[in-house]
């Protein structure tokens, strides 16, 4: 099971990371027609079924993914439209006094970016990007549709196996518990 555990680490790690950076640019160009069609199809369609297309659909077009790699664009793609909503909401606080700064030290529109806003929205944000990361370990859970044993899977075979899905269930929502309490009590950690 700690196999499974590390796998679900890793996953989730990887798709949140892909979720931050897709969902930066997507967030500064979330008035653009492309963008909101993206957000609305990732966050209405959900996570079950785009795993399920990434993996049985892609096929028809000559794109055949290896699970492992289904799993964490699929974790990403999605994560990426819900940071996306959580940045743009961070962006609306950056002050504009502090836009007009940056335009007059002759800043870059990129400069202003990586500098100002997304600074000042993801710190402004912490709550809500910690919410959405412990959401994507958690819909990890699902990426065993795809091939992957991870966490809920590997207790699925032990609960099998032993014939007592009482004890393997309740390690795998402890193993849960412990990440996402580790991962929300890191994010309260002011930084120095």
């Amino acid at each position: 099971m700690m196999a499974a555990t590390w796998a679900t680490i890793w996953i989730s790690a990887a798709g949140i990371a892909i979720g931050f950076a897709l969902g930066v640019p997507l967030a500064v160009a979330a008035q653009r027609w492309w963008a909101r069609l993206y957000i609305s199809f990732f966050r209405g369609v959900p996570l079950l079924v785009q795993l399920l297309l990434a993996y049985y659909a892609l096929p028809f077009l000559g794109i055949d993914l290896p699970g492992i790699v289904a799993a964490v664009g699929t974790l990403g793609l999605c994560c990426a439209a819900y940071m996306a909503e959580i940045l743009r909401g961070g962006f609306a606080l950056v002050p504009r006094g502090g836009l007009e700064a940056a335009r007059l030290l002759g800043l870059t529109p990129t400069q202003t970016l990586l500098r100002i806003r997304l600074p000042i929205a993801a710190q402004a944000m912490r709550p809500a990007l910690v919410n959405e990361a412990i959401l994507i370990i958690k819909a990890s859970s699902l990426i065993s549709v795809v091939g992957i044993l991870e966490l809920t899977r590997s207790a699925q075979a032990l609960a099998s196996s032993t014939f007592e899905p009482l004890p393997a269930y309740a390690l795998c929502g402890a193993i849960y518990l412990i990440i996402n309490l580790s991962l929300s009590f890191a994010a309260r950690a002011r930084p120095a």
